[in-house]
Parts: structure tokens; C-alpha cells; sequence
């Protein structure tokens, strides 16, 4: 718009009074004056005829557009009520909620049984009767529901109306706002759902689960008369409670009092079952009634109490019209006599209760002004003409006065609202409000410092973010850097800059270089050079750094590609550096240590040895009882989850045993103690069970893994297969973890001419010539200690070992960028005979009947899996001591006997010999299982008679499969 066009708004308000309404009006009064005086006569008749039926109309008219307001007072409670009940369902279902201190120390339990609140703290209260019983009252309910009182005391405060917030339980327990003395007002036995604002809002009388009104009745908490709006609060389909918001007679009859009732008439609030709910102080007197506002609790604490039946307009004389002209929606006027006069009665009904709002106006004074009117309408005609002329000059006046006045009432205020805005966009968030008394204005200048609330809020929590940001970054890290591939830059966070004394955040790659040291700089290039070429996505090296002081530190530098071009270089890439100087020192402090753990090597393979027995004895509970419950649940369709939990418990217990059998057999080695099984072994078998038992983490980690075929006719190598098989296993589980992402793995054999050759081929990062001097050592992991990748250090110092225990070698060929070979030198053997098959199956009658086993084992668990194992054939009693077994043999000859050798009061071998020595019990086999995993204690045992020995923990498999040999070896 041209600026010349615009003008002041007190201006633009006189051009429109004249334009819109000085103007007209003169004309329109000419012409009505002029009418007036032609016609007056004829229909002034008429005229007062209209204005009657017009106020009739009027006053139908009214009492819609109270009862509009009132219904949306109402719905603007039942509004809060859902707010209210939302919250209430958050927060009974919010477990992780804890309540603060003082909430707990507010409540206090009464000698009656109640659960309570003692003081007030601004909260609301809380009252558990004891009608539920202090054993069953949810306390923790209880506490959980004390979020809501900040929502309560901002509804309370925010609507006027409402007088009181509760929550009921189907428990009968009650939370209250505001907070007052629940024990002095509340019977200890209360049973809430008992009252109609509970009973109203269940699933019988509220299937829809919406907001309901009850009728008025005397509150139990002691505010006197009112109605509630309930709703309902459900888990699911169960019905947890019920929120409402409770509004006092008084409190409606205030908002009654505010309506506009033309004609110095009353309003009156009556339910949808004919009774009055508020009554105003003028209609007292023409219904005879007193509305209450007196009462006495001696019976509302005990029952619901509701308002007396002279509050029903159907048991009043004379209401009869009245009530069927209501009910049968013919118009809504309707003259009734009260008070000993003619009264006209308008009423409209609110949806949202099916409530009426009656009001009442006295005849005589609706059709007062229509009488005097027609009195005057002569008059005024004579009296206008005289007086036109003054009454333009002083409406003339009085508009100017009111254009300046108006214009100044909108224009302070908008000026303003315009400084709030300048305010906010200077970052004063809290903006004085302008006063106005001009609803839009006022919510428009509210709404602004409400922006500026939440404005502030948002900075707030922003700065804090920041902050904590900030905070985490800077002790965590020693900087954030960030790389620009375009231009070879990175750019250093300040913490840095100052703690290494550089020039600048800003630095060439080269100037950033300048202070890495020496021996790590080609490295750290290469490690670059190849992060790049390869198209990874993570970052990751250690290198040394000269800081300000001239000192070196190292630092873990790791980072991720932001952005790739279209030929996937990155160009951007970001990550983080941390200072791992004394993680370093550590490491080197380890490895000193544990060279001061090889010279106590002696004392620790002792301890190993002793504490054998003390592991084997629960690993095997635990195994036994894992595979007693997979072999009961395993042919059960309801019972997959227990096979599956048992499964994982002996693969669990699998684990473990292995791992003591690993560290008892370095403890072994290294005391040159340990005993080895040579037998020829098939190179293709031997190869191809390997793979298949690392396939699955093959295929896990996304690798390939290839074995070479085997050769025919087939070859052979001499050594322990177990052994043989753990060396193998151990280089293939490396070249799984060290592998590079979507990486090979190979495996074969070659011949030479002194030993047969078995080779793991990776393509990992390789490993460097210093790192292959240091590979062979105990618990050293090459710089890995601080990576994820799991180990000890100990796996390759057990494979040398084995290997020169077998007259084999172990090796390893490495390039850094390429992979690395680990290789087994081991000697070449001979085909073995071919065996016959000792293990005949035994017959299906062998096992019809049960036979006697004894069982001599002084750990219960572990003669209850032994008894489970063997329950399908045998009967297995069961000893703990020496002494208590040969007392059993004395009595009876069992078919087989279980000996443990560790027992209570000597060893077991000693039953052994006790049963060699006596000819009757000379031929009974006897299967020996310890936890004594010592192979030279197994052959002295068999040397002194033993049919078979098992090491706990054992596998029942095994177990019954060996018994059954030894039973029925005769077949």
C-alpha cells in the first residue's frame, strides 16, 4: 500500500463512524421520523403486539445462549477431566517412577489399618482405607500416583470452578486435592466404589468410557454440595480407578449469578430427572426451598447423600405443565404461576449433560417497557423533532470522544504487543503483558509471552545440552577433528590446540604431521592411505604426539566418513582423539609383570592343580542336571523354551569346562607334566571337522573359509588328536577375529620331507616383524588389549607348547597389509590297521529289567545325575563315605559300581582294591569318575582294576553308554 494512503488509527475510526454510521443514522432517523409521525396511529397497535411476542422470543432466546455458555463451561471441565485422566493412566503405569523422600515421610499408617497423609507440603492428600486390608494396599501405587499432584494443583488453579481433584482405586483408595486431614473427615473403612462418583463411571453404567456428570449430592471430603465430572482410568479392560473433578453448588450458583437473564430475571440449573441442581437466592422464595448450603457429614462419610425430594420439580403443585411441556419439546416457553404470580419460564437444554438451564422472569416486568412504550411513542415523536438537531450535535461529540478513546484502547495495547515482539527478538524472553480489556488483543499479547516462555525453555535447554555436550566431550576425549580430503586440512577443537601448543584450529595435514613422532608417522600415513582405499567406513590408529612441554603422548585416534564423491572417496571425515598414555604404561607395566608371573609359574600350576577338583565337582551339577532337563523337555511340544535354556546352560558349562581344561593344560605343559595320547590321525578328516566346527562364526562374522581337499589315498600324521585338533581350532579362531571385513580363510596341508604341514591362511592386517618376535609370549596381545576383539595372550603360547610336546613346530609368515600364515610342522605316521568294531549294540532285552548299581559319591548333586542317567536300566543306591561302601558291598554284589575318588573320609581307590581283593566282588566292573582331571591318576586307577574313568563334569551321553558296555559286555 502507498504510504500516502495510510493514516492514524484514531483517524480511521472517525472516517468509520461517519462513513458506516453518523451518515446513515441521520438519513435513517429522517426517514423514520417521517414515518413515524404518517403512520404512527395505524400501527402502534401492531408495533406493541410484535414487541411482546418479540420479548417472548427473546427470552427463549437467552435462555439458549446462557445454556450454550454454561454447557461450554462444562465442557471445558471435561476437558481437564481427560487431561486429568491421562496423566492418572501415564502414571499408574510409569514402574520406573520413584517418589522423592519427603512423599514417602507424608504418609503414615493410623492403628486402624489407613494409609495416609500426614502433612499438607503443598501436595495432595492421600487416604487407603482399611476396608482393603494393609497387607493387600499397593503402596507402591500409591507412590507412583504422587506425580499427579503438580497436575492437579495447575488444574485447580486454572479453573476457577473446579473446587477439589481426586483420584478413587477400585481399592478404595483416595488422592485428594486440595490437602486436608483424611482421617478426621474419612471413615477408616470407607469402600469408595460404593459412592456414585465411582459406581457411575464403571462398565455397567459407563460402557463408553466417557466423561460423566453425577447428580448433586453431600461430598464425603467436606466441601458441602456438588457434582462431579468422572472418567474412568482402565488398564486394559480392567478398571484401575476413577479421576474427577468436583464442582460445589456454590460454585455453580456463582457462575448462575454471572449469566445475563433479561428482565431482572433468575437462572436455575435442573437434571435431566426433574431436579434442581443450583438454585439462586431470588428463586428461594418463589419455590419455597432454601438451596443447601448447611449440612451435617454424620451420614455422607458413611453413604452417598443426595438432595431431598423437594428439590424435584415433579413432586411440586403446578410444575405439571411445565415438566410435560419439556418432555415433549413443544417450544421452550412456558408460563407457570410461582410465587403467586404469572411467571414465563424459558429453558434449553446442554448437550453435554442433558441438564436444563430454566430461567424465570416475571410476566408484569417482561411486558413492563412494552406498556410505557406505547405510552410514549407519541411523545417521543413530538420530542424528536425539537430534539434532533441537539442530539446530532451532541452524538456528533460524543462519537469524536469515543473515536479518540477507542483508538487510544487499541493503540496502547498494540503498541505493546509490537515492544513484546522487539523484546523477544533481543532476548528478553519475559516481555511486560499491556493491559486491555479487549479479549483478542489480550490472548494475542498473551500468546506472545507464551512464545517467549517456551523460547526461554528451548534456550534453557539448549545451553544445558550444550553444556553437558561440552562436558562429556572435554572428559572423554583430548579433541574433536574433522578432515577435509578436498584441501588436506583438519580442523582441531581449542582444548587441543592449547594442550599441544599449536598455532592455530585450522592446519594442513602436513603441519599436523610435523609433530607426530618419527617411528609412528609411516604408519599412521600408511593406515590412512589404506582406510582410504578401501572404502571403510571406520577410522583407527595409535600413534605418539609431541605435546607443548616436548613431551610424547599417545593418542587413539578414531574416526567415521561423513561424505563420499559418486566414486566413494571420502571427502569428509570426523572423529575423536584420546589420550591412552596410561593405558600404554600400563601395557608395558603388564608385560613386566608377567614376566614376573612366569617365575611364579610353579606356585601357580600347583594352585591350578589343587583347585581342579573345587571347579569339576559344581561344572559337573551344573552340566548334569542342564542335560537331564534337555533330555526330559526335548521330546515335550509345550516345553521348547526349557530344551532351549538347557541347551544353553551345557553349551555355558561346556565353555567352562573347556576353558579349565585350558589353563590346567598350560599349567601342565609348563611343568612338563603333561600326558599325550599319539595315535595316527586322518589329515582330511581331521581338516574338514575342524571347519565344520567354526562354520557358524564364520558365516556370523561374513567370511569365507576354504579347505583343501583331502588326498588319496588318504594321509596321516602322528600326535594327539585332541591336541592336534585344539592347535587347529585356536589358529582358525584367530584368523576369524583378526580378519579384515569380508575377509578369506584358508586351510590345508602340504608334505615334507621330514613331517606333514597343516596351514591357516588369513587375509587380515597382517603383523609386522617386531610384532612376530613378540607373538609367542604369554599374554601378549600386540597392542589388541584395549580393543573388542576377546582373549587372553595364552592361546598361541598353548599351541607351541602342545606342538613341541608332540615333536612338532608352530610358526608364522606375515606381511602388513597382505595376511598371515600360521603353519603346524608335525610327523607323518603311517595307515593305521583297520579296527573291527568293539562296541557291539546292545540287545533290546539286555536292559528289560533293572539293575543294581552302586553309587559312591559324597556330592548330592551329583549322585542325583548319576541316579537320572542311568534310571531307564539300573536302580542306583547311592554312599558318601568309604566306609558306608564297603559296609554295601559286604550285603550285596551290585552289576557296576560309580566310584568317586576324593571322598570324605579316605579315597575311593581303596573300595577298588577292597573289591579286587575279594572274590566274590572280583569281576563287578567299576566305572571311576572324579573331578581329579589328572590322566596318570586315571592309569593307576586302571592299573589297580578299574573298567573305565570319566572327569567331571561329565556328559550323561557318555556316562550311560560306557555303563551299558561294562553291563552287558557279555552279549
Amino acid at each position: 500500500m502507498p504510504s500516502s494512503s495510510r493514516y492514524p488509527l484514531r483517524q480511521w475510526i472517525w472516517r468509520a463512524f461517519v462513513q458506516s454510521a453518523l451518515i446513515p443514522l441521520i438519513l435513517v432517523e429522517s426517514v423514520l421520523i417521517a414515518v413515524y409521525l404518517l403512520s404512527n396511529q395505524a400501527i402502534r397497535d401492531a408495533q406493541i403486539e410484535h414487541l411482546q411476542e418479540t420479548a417472548v422470543k427473546d427470552l427463549a432466546s437467552a435462555a439458549l445462549r446462557e445454556a450454550q455458555i454454561i454447557d461450554g463451561r462444562l465442557r471445558s471441565i471435561e476437558s481437564l477431566v481427560q487431561v486429568y485422566r491421562d496423566g492418572a493412566h501415564k502414571a499408574l503405569l510409569d514402574t520406573r517412577f520413584q517418589a522423592d523422600e519427603l512423599e514417602r515421610q507424608r504418609h503414615a499408617v493410623t492403628d486402624s489399618g489407613v494409609f495416609y497423609t500426614r502433612s499438607d507440603d503443598g501436595r495432595a492428600a492421600s487416604f487407603y482405607a482399611n476396608s482393603t486390608p494393609l497387607a493387600q494396599q499397593d503402596h507402591a501405587k500409591v507412590m507412583r500416583l504422587s506425580q499427579l499432584d503438580p497436575l492437579m494443583r495447575s488444574i485447580q488453579q486454572a479453573s476457577p470452578l473446579v473446587a477439589a481433584l481426586y483420584f478413587n482405586s477400585w481399592d478404595s483408595y483416595n488422592r485428594i486435592y486440595p490437602w486436608f486431614d483424611t482421617p478426621a473427615q474419612y471413615p477408616h473403612d470407607m469402600v469408595i466404589p460404593d459412592y456414585n462418583f465411582y459406581y457411575l463411571a464403571d462398565a455397567k453404567h459407563n460402557p463408553e468410557r466417557k466423561v460423566m456428570w453425577t447428580e448433586v449430592y453431600l461430598d464425603p471430603a467436606g466441601l458441602g454440595w456438588m457434582m462431579s465430572a468422572i472418567a474412568p482410568v482402565y488398564r486394559e479392560d480392567f478398571l484401575e480407578g476413577v479421576v474427577g473433578l468436583d464442582v460445589t453448588v456454590s460454585q455453580v450458583l456463582g457462575e448462575i449469578a454471572e449469566l445475563n437473564v433479561p428482565w431482572q430475571g433468575y437462572a436455575m440449573l435442573v437434571s435431566h430427572d426433574h431436579n434442581i441442581m443450583a438454585l439462586p437466592k431470588a428463586g428461594e422464595l418463589d419455590f419455597g426451598l432454601r438451596e443447601l448450603t448447611q449440612y451435617s457429614y454424620e451420614e455422607a462419610v458413611r453413604r452417598e447423600v443426595l438432595k431431598p425430594e423437594d428439590f424435584n420439580l415433579a413432586k411440586r403443585e403446578g410444575m405439571e405443565p411445565l415438566l410435560q411441556a419439556m418432555n415433549e419439546d413443544n417450544g421452550n416457553v412456558q408460563e407457570v404461576l410461582l410465587g403467586g404470580r404469572k411467571q414465563l419460564v424459558a429453558w434449553s437444554e446442554i448437550p453435554q449433560t442433558g441438564w436444563r438451564l430454566l430461567l424465570v422472569v416475571d410476566e408484569g416486568q417482561i411486558f413492563h417497557d412494552t406498556n410505557q412504550l406505547a405510552e410514549r411513542y407519541m411523545q417521543i415523536g413530538y420530542l424528536l423533532i425539537a430534539g434532533l438537531a441537539a442530539f446530532y450535535l451532541l452524538f456528533f461529540a460524543l462519537m469524536w470522544l469515543r473515536s479518540r478513546n477507542l483508538s487510544k484502547q487499541l493503540a496502547e495495547p498494540i503498541d505493546g504487543i509490537v515492544d513484546m515482539a522487539t523484546s523477544l527478538g533481543q532476548g528478553k524472553y519475559l516481555p511486560a503483558v499491556p493491559d486491555s480489556h479487549i479479549a483478542e488483543v489480550s490472548r494475542l499479547a498473551d500468546a506472545v509471552q507464551q512464545a517467549g516462555k517456551q523460547l526461554k525453555a528451548s534456550e534453557h535447554e539448549r545451553q544445558e545440552a550444550q553444556s553437558i555436550l561440552q562436558l562429556v566431550l572435554e572428559s572423554t576425549t583430548e579433541s574433536l577433528w574433522q578432515i577435509d580430503t578436498t584441501d588436506l586440512t583438519i580442523d582441531l577443537s581449542e582444548r587441543f590446540v592449547r594442550r599441544f601448543g599449536l598455532g592455530a584450529k585450522h592446519l594442513t595435514l602436513s603441519e599436523f604431521n610435523q609433530r607426530v613422532h618419527p617411528d609412528d608417522l609411516e604408519r599412521l600415513r600408511h593406515l590412512r592411505k589404506l582406510f582410504a582405499d578401501k572404502g571403510e567406513e571406520y577410522f583407527d590408529a595409535e600413534y605418539r604426539y609431541l605435546d607443548c612441554r616436548g613431551d610424547y603422548l599417545w593418542l587413539l585416534s578414531r574416526g567415521k566418513v561423513l561424505a563420499r564423491d559418486e566414486s566413494g572417496w571420502p571427502l569428509r571425515i570426523a572423529g575423536t582423539h584420546v589420550d591412552i598414555t596410561r593405558l600404554k604404561q600400563v601395557q608395558e607395566e603388564l608385560r613386566h609383570a608377567s614376566l614376573e608371573a612366569l617365575a611364579a609359574s610353579q606356585a601357580k600350576s600347583r594352585f591350578l592343580s589343587s583347585m581342579s577338583h573345587e571347579l569339576r565337582t559344581p561344572l559337573n551339577a551344573i552340566h548334569g542336571f542342564a542335560q537331564l532337563i534337555e533330555m526330559e523337555a526335548q521330546d515335550k511340544q509345550d516345553a521348547r523354551l526349557e530344551t532351549d535354556y538347557a541347551r544353553e546352560i551345557v553349551s555355558a558349562s561346556r565353555h567352562l569346562t573347556s576353558l579349565v581344561d585350558d589353563i590346567l593344560d598350560l599349567s601342565s605343559i609348563e611343568s612338563r607334566r603333561q600326558q599325550l595320547q599319539f595315535q595316527p590321525i586322518e589329515i582330511g578328516a581331521l581338516l574338514s571337522g575342524c571347519a565344520e566346527l567354526v562354520q557358524p562364526e564364520v558365516q556370523q562374522k561374513q567370511l569365507q573359509l576354504q579347505v583343501m581337499e583331502a588326498a588319496n589315498p588318504p594321509l596321516f600324521v602322528q600326535g594327539d588328536p585332541r591336541r592336534v585338533r585344539q592347535i587347529l581350532l585356536n589358529l582358525l579362531s584367530n584368523a576369524i577375529k583378526y580378519n579384515s571385513p569380508r575377509g578369506m580363510i584358508r586351510m590345508g596341508y602340504e608334505v615334507r620331507a621330514d613331517c606333514v604341514r597343516l596351514w591357516v591362511d588369513d587375509t587380515g592386517p597382517g603383523l609386522s616383524s617386531e610384532q612376530q618376535a613378540q607373538l609367542f609370549q604369554p599374554f601378549q596381545r600386540l597392542g589388541r588389549e584395549s580393543s573388542n576383539i576377546p582373549g587372553t595372550g595364552i592361546g598361541l603360547v598353548l599351541c607351541r607348547e602342545l606342538a613341541t610336546l608332540m615333536e612338532g613346530e608352530i610358526g608364522v609368515r606375515s606381511e602388513p597389509g597382505v595376511g598371515s600364515r600360521f603353519w603346524l610342522d608335525i610327523p607323518s605316521a603311517a595307515s593305521p590297521d583297520v579296527l573291527g568294531d568293539e562296541t557291539a549294540e546292545v540287545p533290546a532285552q539286555a536292559v528289560q529289567s533293572l539293575v543294581q548299581v552302586l553309587c559312591v559319591e559324597d556330592h548330592p548333586a551329583c549322585m542325583k545325575i548319576l541316579q537320572a542317567s542311568l534310571r531307564e536300566f539300573a536302580e542306583v543306591r547311592g554312599v558318601s563315605s568309604c566306609q558306608r561302601a564297603l559296609a554295601e558291598l559286604q550285603e550285596s554284589e551290585p552289576a557296576l559300581v560309580l566310584l568317586d575318588i576324593d571322598l570324605p573320609d579316605g579315597n575311593g581307590l581303596d573300595v577298588l582294591d577292597a573289591m579286587r581283593a575279594d572274590p566274590r566282588l572280583r569281576d563287578v566292573p567299576v566305572m571311576v569318575i572324579s573331578a581329579v582331571a589328572d590322566a596318570r591318576l586315571f592309569e593307576d586307577a586302571k592299573a589297580r582294576g578299574a573298567s573305565a574313568c570319566l572327569s567331571k563334569p561329565v556328559d550323561l551321553q557318555e556316562v550311560r553308554q560306557v555303563a551299558l558296555g561294562l553291563l552287558y559286555s557279555g552279549y
